[in-house]
């Protein structure tokens, strides 16, 4: 069984005529929902709040199949981010992560909740940022003590940290340690640019993290396709040609597509990882990457099934 650390979080985008719209989302919690309607049993960690917005959230998990402790909610709000228009259409977030419902538990209660059976662990986004990453990093140690496989979607969001230069080492800090932990790692083109490797080739950058446990690299760099690199070799694939309505959620729909193509082979093991050929790499890329292009033609993230996933090749 899988589980996933992490944000649910409500996006309040602003529209031209000065409303705003709430969007449930957060990128572990989109990576759930996308992870159950790829066929894996998966459970999300963190309290969801008693709110309003909170009963959404548990309403959508139950429905796309992501369990939850149905007992455990927190009183404390759900997360916000308001995303507001500023000139010539560009966005401009700000955070609401004080005294929110997905933080407000502590690292004993969280690893209690992990499945008996975890085979598989995944985090990422904020659940990464450097006021609550010792409490990621004991559920992670947890994970690792059971023999389960860690995902890691870095997934940096700087504009959260904010412009303090000490803030903004110490939360780069924390995602590098992340990353130690990964079997499989997943970093955008924006990820590279943030962690100051934007003079490295891709080679470079693969290899860099290659020489810690990770066994496997998931490369998502935009416009240039993505990458999968092991031991033996990357394969790189081109942006399937599909009409894009918007990207919310594309990365995360290709992890949660990603890592359900190798459990289905059986390839989600470290030692298997690390040997998977060429060819199987290429099928693997090529399932994760038609998982997100289905969803990037849907409004929001609406992540895809495994039968329409597996329809659409």
């Amino acid at each position: 069984m899988y589980a996933a650390l992490g944000e649910a979080l409500v996006d309040l985008i602003e529209h031209s005529d000065g409303r705003y719209e709430p969007c449930l989302g957060g990128a572990v919690c989109n990576f759930t929902r996308a992870a159950a309607l790829q066929g894996q049993r998966i459970r999300y960690l963190n309290p969801l709040s008693t709110d309003t917005f909170g009963q959404r959230f548990a309403a959508r998990l139950q429905k796309d199949g992501v369990e939850t402790d149905a007992g455990w909610r927190s009183a404390q709000p759900t997360s916000l981010a308001v995303v507001s228009l500023g000139e010539g259409g560009v966005p401009n977030y700000v955070f609401h992560r004080q005294a929110v419902a997905d933080r407000d538990c502590t690292a004993a209660q969280l690893i209690e909740r992990l499945p008996a059976d975890l085979a598989v662990l995944h985090t990422g986004g904020l659940a990464l940022m450097a006021q609550d990453w010792p409490k990621a990093r004991a559920v992670l140690m947890a994970a690792r003590s059971r023999g389960a496989i860690v995902s890691v979607d870095a997934n940096l969001r700087p504009v959260v940290v904010g412009s303090n230069a000490n803030d903004m080492a110490a939360y780069l800090d924390a995602v590098r340690q992340a990353m130690a932990f990964a079997d499989v790692l997943k970093l955008s083109d924006e990820d590279i640019a943030a962690l100051g490797w934007s003079d490295l080739s891709l080679a470079e950058v693969a290899a860099k993290v290659l020489q810690g446990p990770t066994r496997l690299v998931a490369l998502t760099l935009g416009a240039q396709g993505a990458m999968l690199v092991n031991a033996q070799g990357s394969v790189q694939l081109p942006v399937p040609k599909v009409p894009v309505l918007d990207t919310v959620g594309a990365g995360d729909c290709f992890q949660a597509g990603l890592l359900a193509y190798l459990s289905r082979q059986d390839w989600l093991q470290a030692e298997r990882l690390e040997a998977l050929s060429q060819g199987e790499l290429q099928e693997a890329l090529r399932h994760a990457m038609a998982a997100a292009a289905i969803n990037v033609q849907r409004q929001g993230c609406m992540p895809p099934t495994w039968d329409e996933t597996r329809a659409a090749l």
